[in-house]
């Protein structure tokens, strides 16, 4: 588990870890503590999008616009929770906002968030359908589309996507499986006492 996991961060076009075992396995906590092992990335300063310094092809409409300065930050870990909606996921666009002022109000979700970092998902066998589709397409694309009553917007999605799953509790979708570039099973080791 660790080996897949430090092999994400070394080189993220593996395609993520899928980590299956039983509960108390500590695959979570493997997973949580896996961002205080990596160096801080440098990013655009005031970025929602946490936007790379110096590659213009990869950045925000907010950083094309006002480059600031760069900056160092922790690279974060963010967990999609099994209940999450697309709005959440995604993101959500501030129609009466838009309406009013007629700038493009956009509020990140969590794909957003997980930006040049990972996206952890606990217990993914237990994902929406809807939401697994609409997660493998940003990861596959490299890029999040947000299109709502005819207002739209784009930004980058790259970031490694680990799941943790108990096989007892069903099986996780060929299309999710194919999806992790790496499978590892994690088995607790039982003292002499148990």
């Amino acid at each position: 588990m660790k080996r897949a996991l430090l092999l994400n961060t070394i080189n993220p076009k593996i395609g993520g870890v899928l980590i299956r075992g039983k509960k108390g396995t500590a695959k979570s906590t493997a997973v949580r503590s896996l961002a205080a092992l990596l160096p801080e990335i440098e990013v655009i300063s005031g970025c929602q999008y946490r936007c790379k310094p110096g590659t213009p092809q990869a950045v925000c409409d907010t950083c094309n616009s006002k480059m600031g300065a760069p900056e160092r930050r922790q690279v974060r870990v963010v967990d999609l929770p099994v209940g999450a909606t697309e709005d959440r996921l995604v993101g959500s666009i501030d129609i009466e906002t838009a309406i009013k002022s007629g700038t493009k109000a956009f509020e990140p979700g969590l794909i957003a968030a997980a930006h040049r970092g990972i996206l952890y998902i606990d217990e993914v066998n237990l994902l929406n359908d809807h939401l697994v589709d609409v997660l493998l397409d940003a990861a596959a694309m490299g890029r999040n589309y947000v299109e709502r009553e005819g207002i739209s917007i784009s930004h980058s999605a790259d970031f490694i996507l680990i799941g943790t799953m108990n096989p007892e509790e069903g099986d996780l979708r060929p299309q999710l499986i194919d999806r992790f570039g790496l499978a590892v099973e994690v088995s607790g080791e039982l003292t002499g006492d148990e």
